[in-house]
């Protein structure tokens, strides 16, 4: 790039740019996902747990957590040059979903991060998706030592509608967690198209 011109004389690409959010349980992987394919330094909102919090934070299953998002994970991905993901992870806890209404302002989709050892901490996000009309995927993010089921049946687990994509993946891992990202951007994409397909017939 020279002066603002690429070496070939064509003009820079003007990106196109997304807003996804990353939601789901306490201590489901959404800050690890976030981290893992950031091109940029995440901004983490991370404090530490403390004893005040003992008696609302359920830590079963994930014992050794030790901090807790308390406003939001951000980072970045270019997928295209001509397309950049701007990702923000919600935070867990259901004290801090007040965030959630301002996070999701804007967003194209959701990606909704599952364990399937702690199931039940991801309804509250599939609601919340839900009732807005956002476009959302799930992402069982597979740790290791928890038990793996077939996708159909954590699919009727979580008592999924057909058309919500459903896919296993490692939060910790670049390419999975690409993946999903496109899963993500083509699910809304395609909700979109049958929307304006439905009000205009």
């Amino acid at each position: 790039m020279i002066f603002g011109r690429s070496e070939r004389g064509k003009p820079p690409v003007e990106p196109v740019t997304l807003k996804i959010l990353v939601a789901g349980g306490f201590g489901v992987g959404k800050t690890t996902l976030v981290g893992a394919v950031s091109e940029i330094r995440p901004l983490r909102t991370e404090e530490l747990l403390t004893e005040a919090g003992r008696p609302v934070d359920d830590t079963s299953g994930v014992e050794a957590k030790n901090t807790t998002t308390v406003a939001m994970d951000f980072g970045r991905i270019t997928l295209r040059e001509d397309l950049v993901l701007y990702l923000f992870g919600t935070p867990g806890q259901e004290r801090f979903w007040f965030m959630w209404d301002e996070l999701s302002e804007g967003a194209l989709g959701a990606v909704v991060l599952a364990d399937t050892r702690r199931l039940e901490d991801c309804f509250a996000a599939i609601d919340y998706f839900e009732r807005r009309s956002i476009p959302f995927l799930v992402g069982v993010n597979c740790f290791e030592g928890a038990a793996r089921y077939p996708v159909d049946d954590v699919r009727r687990a979580l008592d999924l509608d057909d058309h919500v994509p459903l896919l296993m993946c490692d939060a910790r891992d670049r390419e999975s967690v690409k993946e999903v990202l496109v899963g993500v951007v083509q699910h809304a994409m395609t909700q979109g198209a049958r929307h304006r397909r439905t009000v205009t017939a």
